[in-house]
């Protein structure tokens, strides 16, 4: 049984990505496809749900992963999944900016 202090491979992988924004991406990236690596071998079907949990499309996975045949294909899916972080960024900062609403507005 797992610790409270140890967090599985997913829950690692989504920790670190949620942190790109805050420290070095290439760093972070890194760590990731060490990660995803470590998935790809040991529980395939875990990678499957964590790309479906960081919401990754399954049409550009397969795109990607046919254009990049030569590359690390956890180097690929850690860059599909960091974009993706990095759109639901700029989505939440766009999204946010339309409902600033003075304070004495809010309900």
């Amino acid at each position: 049984m797992e610790s409270k202090n140890q967090q599985t491979l997913p829950d690692k992988i989504i920790s670190g990505i949620n942190l790109i924004d805050e420290k070095s991406k290439e760093k972070i990236r890194e760590e990731l496809i060490h990660f995803v690596n470590e998935l790809i071998n040991k529980d395939f079907n875990a990678l499957i749900q964590l790309l479906y949990r960081i919401d990754v499309n399954e049409k550009r996975i397969r795109h990607y992963l046919n254009e990049n045949s030569e590359k690390n294909s956890a180097s690929v899916l850690v860059d599909l999944m960091i974009e993706r972080q990095m759109e639901k960024i700029e989505s939440r900062k766009k999204f946010n900016k339309k409902n600033d609403v003075d304070d004495e507005e809010k309900w």
